[in-house]
This record gives C-alpha cells, structure tokens and sequence, in this order.
C-alpha cells in the first residue's frame, strides 16, 4: 500500500500523459486546459486506493481513475456555463477563455471521451464499469438540476437539500471507489459496501465545504469565503438557521438571501453572526461528523486487514478535519 499522497502523484503523472494533440485544436485544446487546471485529485486517487486495498494492481485502475476525473471536469465545464462564472480554481473558465459554444462541444466530447476510457478493459470488467459510470452520471445532472431548482424555492427542506448533495458530489465519490474494487475482483458485498461508505464520506465532505465557504480561512481554503452567501445558496447552514432562528431573526435572514449588494462585507458578517447564534454552525458540524461516522460504521463489513480499515479511516478523518 503506497500513501494517498502518492496514489495522487501517481495519478498526476498519468494525467500528463493524456495529453490530447489532435485536430480540431479548438475542440481539444479546451479540454486539455481544464484537466490541467488542478484541484484535489480526490476522485481518481480513491479509486486507485481502492483498487489496491481489495488486492488489485492500483496500476490497472489508471484508466478508470481518468475516466472519473474527465467526467468530473466535464460537469465542471457546464456547471460554469450555467452559473456564468468567470473563475474556475483562479484561472478563467473554458466559456471565458474561448465562448460558450466551444464550452458545450468540448464538453459534450469529454463525456464521450469518459467512456472511452472504460474500452481498455476486458468485457466483463467493461460492462461493470460502464453500468455504473451511466447510473451515476444521470445522477449527477438529477442533482444539479435540483441544486438550480432550489434558486427559486424558499421551501426547500433538510432531506430535500441532502438527497440534492448526495446526487451532485457524493455519488460520483461513491463510484470512484466502487470502480476500483470492481478492477481489484472484489465481491459484490464488498463492492456495495465500498460504495455506501464512499457516498458517506461524500455527503461529509460536501457539508465541509458548506461549512468552509462561511468559516474557513480565507489563506487555505481556496476560494473566496463567503461565496455561497453572496450567491444566496441555501446550504446546510441556511437551512439549519431557518429552522432554529427565531421570527425576528428569521426575516432578517430572508432579507439578506434576497439581496445583491455591490460589498457583500456586511451581508456575509450578519449572515455567519445568524448562523453562529441559532447554533447552525455546531449542528453543521455535528452532521459532518454522524456522516463520517457512519462511512467509519461500514468499514466493520469489508472483507479487508485492520490495517486498510485503519488506512480508509484516516483518509476520512483528514478530510473532516481538513481546512481547504
């Protein structure tokens, strides 16, 4: 077993190894642009972590690993279509560098190219992977249109907004790490259980990131704190304060989430004061933790060492306790 840190150098090194050279340049050279714009690797390296926790040659889970991250930067590229954004991990977006028509194409071409991916395995291993690679894609745009859906509600509620999560990020996490016990010849118990404490760990660590864009340091976290209260998103936080703020406190929360000022300072300082009283912050991070316990809770089922229950564990703590 190699630590995760080197599964995502591993995997890094893959990546630049799929570089696409080919005509027409503007079809390609966006995608090119945006599998080498960074990020956490988080998807690929669980699959390849996982491929090697269930006695399988991490090595052969390279393909599947790319594939995961290719789809993922696929619904990133859209995603900043939709949401008009101008920044994607501090460099511009594909539709700002080039136009929202080459968005869309290279786009449509990194899905196909996803599959693809899936080709240099044998039928059986083939079929496997393609079935849930469909299975979780659908899932995926189910949970974004939910997400654009709740803009418009103010009657979303706590299941409703954890149902949306869990399609949007969590399930993609889920089947990276199925696909790598699918490589490795795991059991389809073992597969199914894999599966449930990655879509755990995945609900966990999008509450984190809820949590983070309000109370996260500006200095690690990435990207601008506050970002979903300037947007009005109706995270766990929002939801949670609605439900334990009083009337007077409540009207003054609406009245922000229906406001766009030009300086958000005041706006993000009274909102993460609301959320701090009503005590949404602590049961925000009391569900971060139930979740991560929960992912923990299933690991007693695996057909695995204590010492790679142990590894997996650690991997989950140091993303509850992460700061970025």
């Amino acid at each position: 077993m190699l630590s995760t840190e080197k599964y995502q150098e591993e995997f890094i090194a893959y990546l630049k190894t799929y570089a696409i050279n080919k005509e027409p340049k503007n079809l390609y050279e966006p995608i090119n642009y945006i599998l080498k714009l960074g990020g956490k690797r988080l998807r690929p390296t669980l699959t390849l972590l996982t491929a090697d926790i269930f006695g399988g040659q991490y090595a052969k889970a390279f393909n599947a690993a790319l594939s995961i991250e290719v789809f993922h930067n696929f619904s990133l590229v859209h995603d900043d279509i939709m949401d008009d954004a101008p920044l994607r991990r501090g460099k511009s977006t594909v539709h700002e560098k080039w136009d929202i028509n080459t968005g869309i194409l290279s786009g449509d071409a990194m899905l196909i190219m996803a599959y693809q991916l899936f080709e240099n395995y044998e039928p059986t291993t083939f079929h496997a992977l393609a079935k849930l690679f469909s299975k979780t894609a659908l899932e995926v745009c189910e949970g974004q249109q939910y997400d654009v859906d709740f803009e418009t509600r103010h009657d979303v509620t706590i299941s409703e907004y954890l149902k949306m999560i869990e399609y949007k990020t969590a399930v993609l996490v889920a089947a990276a790490m199925q696909m790598g016990a699918i490589i490795a010849g795991a059991s389809n118990k073992d597969q199914s259980n894999i599966y449930e404490f990655g879509k755990n760990l995945g609900i966990a660590f999008q509450l984190q990131d809820d949590y983070l864009d309000a109370f996260g340091d500006p200095k690690t976290f990435g990207k601008q704190v506050g970002g979903d209260i300037i947007e009005n998103k109706k995270t766990y936080l929002y939801l949670k304060a609605k439900e334990f703020l009083n009337e007077t406190d409540k009207k003054v929360l609406n009245q922000l989430f229906t406001s766009t000022p030009k300086d958000a300072t005041t706006k993000i300082e009274v909102t993460k004061e609301l959320f701090t009283r009503s005590g949404s912050a602590e049961a925000t991070k009391k569900a971060i933790k139930e979740y991560t316990e929960k992912a923990f809770s299933i690991l007693e089922n695996l057909n695995i060492s204590e010492l790679k229950k142990s590894l997996l564990k650690s991997f989950g703590e140091h993303l509850m306790y992460r700061t970025v």
